[in-house]
């Protein structure tokens, strides 16, 4: 049975993140009927979705004050993968399932990167303003420091899905990987076959020119590029952040690139930067104003593309219709599966297969 209009459904974001003809479509094809509101502070929020039954975010902070008053609701459907912004603790323990679309960007994400790690390592920013200003002899000069990158070493701070698609694009490129994540062992057969070395991060960070970060932001992850981390890294070594902005300290970062520490750095997710501003401005921020050639930065588009934007709407739908209808949504997009949701759930036929071999 299909969700009906019966439920109070609340679409945050609306005016930032407009709804597309597509997500409309999937509403109608669901029998969903959001409500749509641009709302982002919690005295926002609060009067539109203190009374739903299911509530869409984009972008917006969801704190315990926000959480404490959804009486009714039965899931929040992040439209996206971090859910660093909500309050997953207090959610789970109201009964309010919390899910995402964990996979959809994985192929953009990796394809930023590399897009990233080469216009560092071909000091495109450089070129093109050589380019502009007719200065082609110094820029030629300049490209003898290039180095080929099938003699660079590239390290993954992280090794799940994104982490392993940028490994396979740089493998193309003759790159030496390296990976670590939080336990190393068991061993996993996707590195072996990958080519990718599993190191512990001060191992990484000593050998590789290339660091490339693929990081859930969560209390042990935020600010773990210190500026003790960032002295570990090779001298002359670049920094890639397609992850999360508060796993780098930012002002430690500036440091090192001011000081020639680090060879540059390719940002595109920012702790001191509200990308999502309703109001619009050049930022004011250190990464910004330096304006080095040797530092790439884009305003959080690495998940960006058609394809990427319907597999996520169709996800967080999905998540909310599965809800809705009574049913548990696929396992892997719940980020609180320990839930004992407010209304009960039948098991998905992934969660019965799980349940029977455990026993």
């Amino acid at each position: 049975m299909k969700p009906t209009q019966a439920f109070r459904i609340v679409r945050l974001n609306a005016h930032l993140s407009p709804v597309s003809d597509f997500e409309a479509e999937q509403h109608r094809l669901h029998g969903l009927a959001p409500i749509q509101v641009e709302a982002n502070t919690p005295g926002e929020i609060i009067p539109h979705a203190k009374d739903c039954d299911a509530l869409f975010v984009i972008s917006s902070a969801l704190p315990t004050p926000v959480i404490e008053s959804l009486a009714r609701c039965r899931v929040i459907s992040r439209m996206g993968l971090g859910t660093d912004k909500i309050d997953i603790e207090t959610a789970t323990a109201r009964g309010i399932l919390v899910t995402n679309v964990p996979n959809f960007c994985v192929e953009e994400q990796a394809d930023h990167t590399m897009a990233l790690l080469l216009s560092l390592a071909r000091q495109i920013p450089a070129m093109s303003k050589a380019m502009r200003a007719g200065t082609f002899r110094s820029a030629h000069l300049a490209t003898r420091k290039n180095q080929r990158l099938s003699t660079q070493t590239l390290g993954l701070v992280g090794f799940g899905n994104s982490a392993k698609a940028t490994a396979r694009r740089a493998r193309g490129f003759g790159m030496r990987i390296l990976a670590t994540r939080r336990h190393i062992l068991p061993a996993d057969p996707e590195a072996e076959a990958l080519g990718v070395q599993m190191v512990e991060l001060d191992t990484l960070l000593a050998q590789s020119d290339f660091v490339s970060l693929h990081l859930p932001l969560t209390k042990q992850s935020y600010h773990l590029f210190d500026d003790a981390t960032l002295r570990k890294m090779k001298p002359g070594a670049y920094l890639i952040n397609t992850s999360r902005g508060a796993i780098v300290d930012e002002a430690a970062l500036v440091a090192a690139l001011r000081e020639g520490r680090l060879g540059g750095a390719g940002i595109d997710t920012f702790e001191g930067i509200d990308i999502f501003a309703v109001d619009e401005a050049p930022p004011i921020h250190p990464l910004v104003l330096m304006d080095l050639d040797n530092v790439v930065l884009t305003p959080h588009v690495a998940a960006g593309s058609d394809q990427a934007g319907q597999d996520v709407v169709r996800g967080a739908v999905e998540n909310v219709a599965a809800v809705l209808s009574g049913r548990w949504p696929p396992l892997e997009n719940v980020v609180n599966p320990e839930v004992v949701p407010r209304v009960p759930l039948i098991p998905s036929h992934e969660a019965k297969e799980r349940q029977r071999w455990r026993g």
